[in-house]
């Protein structure tokens, strides 16, 4: 079973063609390094013998998996929940503030007569809402960043913020996996950021509906 596991894996580190001779003896690989890996099979048997030291390296591999796992296993939850909670609800607040913020500027804006008035007027209305959401969404990638920083898990602020942003955003890359003290912040943020982003959609497809209910009269319920 180790055995057939062994050349599995050298087959997939292998790279280049197979050269084997006609009657079966030999087998020689070209490998990513450069090195050539000649296995041979006895007479007797008909199994292909595999280096000791591919049998080392597969056994190391296993036990570092097992290290994962255990690592998975002993992931903190209380702790960076509990801190993750008031992170998630500062956003809100943050978000909140952005919400008022468009509210009264769009009623600022309908009390001069200027929503709805035309395409010139009304595209800077709407790309002022949109600016206005997302410098609170940087804000809030910002807020989970100096997070990161207090709980001791990056020393640069701005591999903090992109680590933060990868996060927030829910993209995912992986490249960055933070301690198991604190690994659970990762996937808080990303529902975070999910609910936020959510939020301000609602508030620009409000803008947008307003802005286009007040142009447009015959768009009008009854």
């Amino acid at each position: 079973m180790e055995d057939s596991l062994c050349l599995s894996l050298a087959a997939s580190v292998t790279r280049g063609k197979f050269e084997a001779k006609k009657d079966g003896s030999s087998v020689s690989r070209s490998i990513a390094s450069g090195a050539a890996l000649r296995i041979s099979k006895p007479p007797s048997f008909g199994a292909i013998v595999v280096p000791s030291e591919l049998k080392a390296w597969v056994r190391s591999s296993r036990l570092d998996a097992g290290n994962k796992m255990t690592q998975i296993h002993g992931v903190a939850i209380s702790r960076p929940l509990a801190v993750g909670s008031v992170a998630v609800l500062s956003t809100i607040f943050i978000h909140v503030f952005a919400i008022v913020v468009t509210v009264r500027f769009f009623r600022y804006e309908r009390k001069r007569g200027r929503t709805g008035a035309g395409l010139l007027v009304d595209f800077p209305i709407l790309m002022l809402t949109i600016v206005i959401a997302f410098v609170a969404h940087l804000i809030e990638i910002a807020l989970w960043a100096v997070l990161f920083v207090i709980c001791g898990e990056f020393k640069d602020f701005a591999f903090a913020y992109y680590h933060s942003a990868v996060n927030y955003s829910t993209l995912g890359y992986g490249d960055v996996i933070m301690s198991p003290s604190w690994k659970l912040l990762g996937p808080l943020e990303a529902a975070d950021g999910a609910l936020m982003f959510g939020v301000s959609t609602a508030m620009i497809f409000a803008v947008i509906q307003r802005l286009i209910l007040t142009r447009f009269a015959d768009l009008r319920t009854q």
